[in-house]
């Protein structure tokens, strides 16, 4: 665990250098480029797909996580038959943003084991889980499953969240959505003190006591000790965040939160960054004030960028920045797309242009990198893709 630690340290500062150098040598060309992203179709006839991922453990695995609460491996270009882990019993996937919504490896997968589940229970309420594959890494059975976090959610089914990520520090970054409802009536994006509309960050290599008896809260977590708030919390004011992602190079946090009826964001935090930040919801919609007779901007962060529900908008689809070979063209740039019109975007990975690539009928859930940075999506009807350019 020490050499490990050691690592990510390391890595961190690292990424650290490479985001200052990339922030001011990022090349015009990027930022300007038009070229028009290439979809080609890798599988289909899946079942409602939430997530695509990989588990780092040289396999070259791509996991294809279906709403209902079972996930699919694809690998030399076919979906394996059978499930790599199935938890459909206990999935709560009726409602339509209720289901299997997140999944996360262990950065030690290779050696460990574990994963992380995120899903909805029958009622509603969200749950974070570990489990654990056999040793051959195939196959993950039921028995191992251990909660971490189950967070009451049965006023609304919308707004759950979904995201699971481990930065380079080592931690589990986790996305939970506002709770439901329009408007956030519950106020708890605003409230440190409640785990929804948060980015929580937790250590799953250790333990504590009480309440944290399954896993262990970092050191440097904002609200740990005498700052008031849970000791969770990374950062608060969200309102659903469909999606997070970690740049491979530069270790920068992107945060893409659906908008309530004008406006979808996506916020960016540097590396080594100390947490704590309040992305506005529900004072604020995006860069605008949501509630104008109450609205307070001061200590909020604003999104790095923001498009409005114009041309069939309706949701964001967060995505990955372009780390892969196969496509230089799409090299240092961030790519996501809105669930609704179906438009794809780039934003240069420091920057914040979006630029049009391509105008689909797609209905993206989410993107995801394969272990050699390549980019993929899935949709709701079942799809799997893969981006490049023309």
């Amino acid at each position: 665990m020490t050499d490990r630690r050691s690592r990510h340290r390391r890595l961190a500062a690292l990424a650290s250098l490479a985001a200052l150098l990339l922030l001011t040598i990022i090349p015009a060309s990027v930022a300007r480029g038009a070229t028009e992203v290439s979809i080609n179709l890798r599988a289909s006839g899946l079942q409602a797909l939430t997530q695509v991922t990989n588990a780092g453990d040289g396999t070259d695995r791509l996991f294809l996580v279906e709403k209902r609460g079972t996930v699919r491996v694809y690998q030399n270009g076919a979906v394996k038959s059978g499930f790599f882990l199935n938890i459909a019993s206990i999935v709560d996937d009726a409602a339509g943003e209720r289901g299997l919504l997140g999944l996360a490896f262990h950065p030690d997968f290779e050696t460990n084991r574990l994963l992380y589940v995120y899903y909805t229970r029958s009622g509603g309420d969200i749950v974070v889980a570990r489990m654990k594959a056999n040793s051959a890494g195939t196959s993950v059975s039921t028995t191992t499953r251990q909660s971490l976090l189950v967070i009451e959610h049965s006023r609304f089914s919308n707004h759950n969240g979904g995201a699971l990520a481990f930065g380079p520090d080592g931690y589990l970054y986790i996305g939970t959505g506002d709770g439901g409802g329009a408007g956030d009536p519950l106020r708890n994006a605003q409230n440190k003190s409640r785990l929804l509309g948060k980015i929580l960050r937790i250590d799953v290599d250790k333990t504590g006591s009480g309440p944290y008896d399954r896993y262990g809260i970092p050191s440097t977590n904002p609200f740990r000790g005498a700052t008031p708030g849970l000791a969770e919390v990374w950062a608060y004011g969200l309102r659903n965040p469909w999606r997070i992602s970690f740049d491979r190079t530069t270790g920068y946090l992107y945060i893409a939160d659906v908008g309530q009826s004008r406006y979808e964001e996506v916020n960016r935090e540097p590396p080594n960054y100390r947490g704590g930040r309040n992305y506005g919801w529900n004072v604020m919609e995006g860069k605008h004030c949501y509630n104008a007779s109450s609205c307070n901007t001061t200590g909020k962060f604003k999104p790095v960028v923001e498009y409005t529900h114009a041309s069939g908008n309706c949701s964001v689809t967060g995505g990955y920045v372009y780390r892969g070979a196969a496509y230089p063209g799409l090299r240092g740039l961030y790519m996501l797309a809105d669930f609704c019109s179906g438009k794809i975007w780039t934003m240069p990975a420091a920057g914040s242009s979006l630029w049009l690539r391509r105008d689909t009928s797609l209905m993206l859930t989410s993107f995801g990198e394969s272990e050699n940075g390549e980019l993929y999506g899935v949709t709701i009807n079942g799809r799997l893709y893969q981006f490049g350019t023309k």
